[in-house]
Order: C-alpha cells, then structure tokens, then sequence
C-alpha cells in the first residue's frame, strides 16, 4: 500500500476482534444492571438511572480529549524531526477526538432528559451545562480544522495546536461544579474524593465506566482505519492526477494524443 502501510493498520486482528466482542458481551450485563437489579434513587427515583451512561459518556470523553492531546503533541515533536513523520500520532488524535465528540454528544443529551426530570426543565445556562457545550463546540472546530484543505503535514500542526489550546477547557467542565455555585450535582465519581453514591450504584457505575471505555477503544479502532483509507484514496486520487497530467504532456511534446 502506498506511504509502507502495515496491513494490520487496515484489516481486524485478534486483538481488535476480542475487543469488539468484549464491548458487546459487557453492554447486557451493564443494561442489567443499570435498569434492573441497581435500586432506584431515593430522591430522583427511576431517573438515576441516566446516570449509568451519562458519567461514563463524559468519563469516556475526557480520556479521548486527553488522548488527542498527548498524540497531538507527539506528533508535533515528530513532524520537526523528520518532514513526514509523526502522522501516526496526528491520525490517532483525530479517531479520539472523533470518539470524544460523540460521547460528548451523548452526555449532552442524557443530562438534558435527565435535566428535564430532576429540574423540570431540558437547559439551564448552569456553569456545568454551558462549559460543556463549549467543550463540544471547540472539539466540532478541531474536526473541522482537520477536514480543510492543505498539506497533510501543515494541517496536522495546525489541529495539534488547536488540539492542545481545547483541552483547557476539559478540567473546566469536571470541577465546575467545584469552583461554582451550580444546580448540577456533585461529580459522582472524582479523583482525590469519596465518591458520591455508593453501594450498588457505585459498582453498577464502575463497571458501566469500564464497559463505556471499552466501546470507546473498539470504536477509536475503527475510526483511526478508515481515517487512513481515506489518506491512502487521497494519495492514490493524487498519483492518478500526476499521472494523467504527465501522460498530457507527453502527448503534447510528441504531437500524438495516444501515448501507447
């Protein structure tokens, strides 16, 4: 393949396929668990039960920001070794990004139906709320960045920095409700503190972290493949230009429209 790709980059191998069945085989026993044998809240009742996919969406989707980041700044030590190196690292922070985006998606519309119940009300311009909205925002515009037209090694160091200045944002919207006074909750689950909820719920939420995770990583799989496919249709799309282009102009010196 073009640009000395390992064809285990582009096929499954079993390490990916004993991923993908691990993410399936965890997703019932979490559905089980969140909906069934965990008890309900006694406060906010049935509704508790969002919580099981709406703190690992923003769990799974600090870990993919934070993925984009590292990547983002190994790439940008490589491209300045070497002109073409690096772009492992730049097509791994775009998958995690992608992935982060999703679950950012994903956490956003569990809280506004969960906000819907406990509040009364889908939006509320809270400092959580809003904070994570600009994370989505600024994260969308990475996307974007990386979908403009230029040179692959020129656009990659235009996202890494991109990439890098986003992530301010991500420790803003976990301890916003720390900082500020906020109608969100407490952070259930919160590193250097006792968690929130415990029991049943607690290990319910531990595992449907792990399982979240575990779909995030199959999915990041996935994602970084067909972000180099689209490289290699690209490099191919260009190889065929340059080789229309020279058969014209060879045809043009010699007086003669076939080449052969």
């Amino acid at each position: 393949m073009p640009g000395g790709t390992n064809s285990t980059e582009m096929t499954a191998t079993p390490a990916t396929r004993v991923l993908g069945i691990s993410a399936v085989a965890a997703t019932a026993p979490m559905i089980l668990l969140g909906l069934a044998i965990s008890p309900a809240d006694v406060v906010q009742g049935e509704a508790v039960r969002m919580l099981y996919l709406h703190v690992p969406s923003i769990w799974v989707a600090y870990g993919s920001f934070v993925l984009t980041s590292f990547s983002s700044l190994l790439f940008l030590a490589r491209s300045k070794r070497r002109p073409d190196g690096g772009r492992h690292y730049d097509r791994l922070a775009g998958s995690a990004a992608e992935i982060g985006v999703l679950f950012t998606a994903i956490t956003l519309i569990t809280g506004m139906l969960w906000g819907k119940v406990t509040w009364g009300t889908y939006w509320q311009w809270d400092a959580r709320l809003t904070t994570t909205v600009l994370l989505f925002v600024t994260y969308l515009g990475y996307l974007a960045l990386r979908r403009l037209p230029a040179d692959p090694m020129v656009r990659g160091r235009r996202a890494a920095v991109m990439a890098l200045i986003s992530f301010i944002n991500v420790p803003i919207v976990h301890y916003s409700v720390d900082w500020w006074r906020t109608l969100h909750q407490k952070a259930s689950l919160s590193v250097g503190r006792r968690p929130e909820i415990t029991g049943e719920m607690y290990w319910t939420l531990l595992y449907s972290v792990l399982t979240v995770t575990i779909i995030a990583a199959w999915l990041t799989v996935h994602r970084y493949r067909v972000i180099r496919l689209e490289e290699l249709r690209d490099e191919e799309n260009l190889e065929m230009l340059i080789s229309s282009r020279r058969n014209e102009k060879t045809a043009d010196g010699t007086g003669h429209g076939d080449t052969t």
